[in-house]
């Protein structure tokens, strides 16, 4: 852990020094004080109730712990963390100063999440009750239209938890008989399939035990079909799990606890082989009138339409997830399939636009298809640069799979990650009760439902950026003016922005304000936090940003780490923040 004066005393060269100089008109230099970060007055007054003296045993340091932040320690484990807290006073070894308790609290030791690396979920329902970490285009590394294809952002993907990998399957430009990954109709390179699976396969469970999920754009000849059975058995083994010729086909769908550790294929099944399984559910009714709306229903659409051939056995053997699709602008093929009752669970994806448009139509019916079938989401066809749409139209209506490009960056793609930082990061979060309560179907566009708390925060201060950035990083003629935006994400009642004013000219600004969020779904809300560096021509530069599942949150004061604009944890940048959820 840094010493205090290291971490909050920021200088110019690094060697603490109490003034920094800035270049100013010319051959002029401005020289700014630099004000020593002391415990803001809540901390100062926090040491005093808990300590005697200016020191504060193990014993206070424990009460403290489970009275003032809602934990559950006992007087060993108080101990563990009194042990590893190192004390600027050599004489005070068997107490706490405020320096040591301050900084305690600014440390790695205090996180804002209760169960940061713990998944903590019940694991054993159907997959349809969980929210799923889900990737589009995973191979590509840049832009959808002329951006390589590779395994590693693949590999970033999987080591950040993402469980679910997409692969659009084509036959090679230079060998009809090998099969190459890349975005159909594009200037994408491709990269050869075989490597793309060793990458999962080396991956797939480093980050997280929880299942991986492939899904196949197929684009390929039942010969080539055959080869891709081959190869996926042949690499992935005792992983694979296994799919219809074996039997395997889901009345309802395993739970991620018994899928530990296996990979499942989940692609659309070629069309002979569907229609002899449809036969199978429904030999009580009339087969051919049942077939032809199936046909109407279950169509690629836009970029990811395929012709459909006669099944490859083999190929059939690794479907363990079936997919269905439906023709653009079909409103009536979506309603049949939201309201067909059968046995047999599957995935059906579309658009972006399409759900934005059926959930004004068919929103408590696709509450209802979720609360048993996957339903995946994908970025409409037009997001060239890799951008992403706010997950939560797909989350609040139930989808498990809300596909994003993981190429690029932007807030969309930080709620993303905020909402996956829940259950440990393991990919896999458990959806609300409302969303699986078949009676009453959720409507997340309501504004009549009771409050069910309020999240009060305070935003104490910021640190950790001048060992982060050079001294010119955010103003070449003075040190930067911090401000923090403060936002709750979920349903559109609980919608709310708020900002702090500006701190002139400190590493270590001090905010030390309040707010308010009263939240109706707080299952769903996701506390945003994003710090910019304010400038008098609106471009405000980037400082820093985490995102937040509100329920996952610990009570009392805290250091939050920050991260950066891809993702990436900063190495020493953390706000210090206090969050009270209070129930209604």
């Amino acid at each position: 852990m840094n010493n205090m004066k290291t971490l909050f005393t920021p200088t110019a060269d690094q060697l603490n020094k109490p003034k920094q100089s800035y270049r100013f008109c010319f051959f002029f230099r401005r020289m700014f004080k630099l004000r020593m970060a002391e415990p803001p007055p809540d901390i100062v007054n926090l040491f005093n109730e808990y300590s005697d003296k200016g020191v504060m045993t193990v014993e206070k340091l424990h009460q403290f712990l489970n009275d003032y932040q809602g934990e559950h320690h006992t007087i060993e484990s108080a101990q563990d963390i009194f042990n590893s807290i190192k004390h600027h006073h050599v004489f005070l070894r068997r107490s706490l100063n405020l320096d040591a308790f301050f900084q305690y609290l600014s440390g790695d030791q205090n996180p804002a999440l209760a169960h940061p690396r713990v998944v903590h979920q019940n694991m054993n329902e159907p997959l349809a009750h969980y929210f799923l970490y889900t990737g589009h285009n995973s191979y590509l590394t840049g832009n959808q239209l002329s951006s390589k294809s590779s395994i590693k952002p693949i590999i970033k993907a999987l080591l950040s938890g993402v469980r679910v990998i997409e692969l659009d399957l084509w036959p090679s430009k230079n060998n009809k008989n090998d099969i190459q990954v890349f975005h159909g109709g594009t200037m994408t390179s491709p990269v050869k399939l075989n490597k793309c699976l060793e990458a999962i396969r080396d991956n797939a469970f480093v980050a997280s035990k929880y299942p991986v999920i492939i899904t196949f754009e197929d684009h390929l000849t039942s010969d080539l079909q055959a080869n891709v059975a081959k190869m996926v058995s042949d690499i992935f083994g005792a992983m694979l799990y296994p799919g219809l010729e074996s039997g395997v086909e889901f009345v309802a769908f395993p739970s991620p606890e018994q899928l530990k550790g296996k990979i499942l294929i989940s692609t659309k099944p070629p069309k002979n082989s569907l229609d002899s399984i449809i036969q199978q559910e429904h030999n009580d009714i009339n087969q051919q009138e049942h077939n032809d709306e199936l046909e109407d229903i279950a169509i690629k659409d836009n970029e990811e339409e395929c012709e459909e051939e006669a099944a490859a056995p083999e190929y059939l053997h690794l479907i363990a997830i079936h997919a269905i699709k439906l023709k653009h602008g079909d409103d009536d093929g979506l309603k049949k399939l939201l309201n067909e009752h059968t046995q047999r669970v599957a995935r059906l994806s579309m658009s972006e636009e399409k759900l934005k448009n059926a959930v004004k139509t068919h929103a408590s019916d696709i509450v209802k298809f979720t609360q048993r079938n996957l339903l995946r989401v994908y970025p409409k066809g037009t997001r060239v640069f890799s951008s992403n749409y706010d997950p939560l139209i797909g989350w609040t209506h139930g989808a498990q799979m809300v596909a994003f490009n993981m190429q690029g960056y932007g807030k969309y793609l930080w709620i993303m990650q905020g909402m996956f930082r829940a259950n440990g990061g393991c990919g896999y979060v458990r959806k609300p009760d409302f969303l699986l309560l078949s009676d009453e179907p959720f409507d997340p566009s309501s504004i009549g439902r009771p409050l069910k708390i309020i999240l009060k925060i305070k935003l104490y201060m910021g640190y950790g950026w001048h060992l982060q950035f050079r001294r010119t990083s955010f103003d070449p003629f003075s040190p930067p003016d911090f401000f923090t935006k403060v936002a709750i994400c979920g349903v559109p009642a609980d919608i709310k922005k708020c900002k702090t004013r500006p701190i002139e000219d400190q590493w270590v600004p001090m905010w030390n304000q309040e707010f308010e969020f009263p939240l109706t779904a707080p299952e769903l809300a996701l506390l945003r936090i994003e710090v910019r560096e304010h400038d008098l021509d609106g471009r405000h530069a980037f400082g820093g940003q985490t995102c937040l599942p509100v329920l996952e949150l610990q009570s009392g004061i805290r250091a939050v780490p920050l991260y950066g604009k891809k993702g990436e944890k900063y190495d020493h940048i953390k706000l210090l923040m206090r969050f009270q959820l209070l129930p209604i």
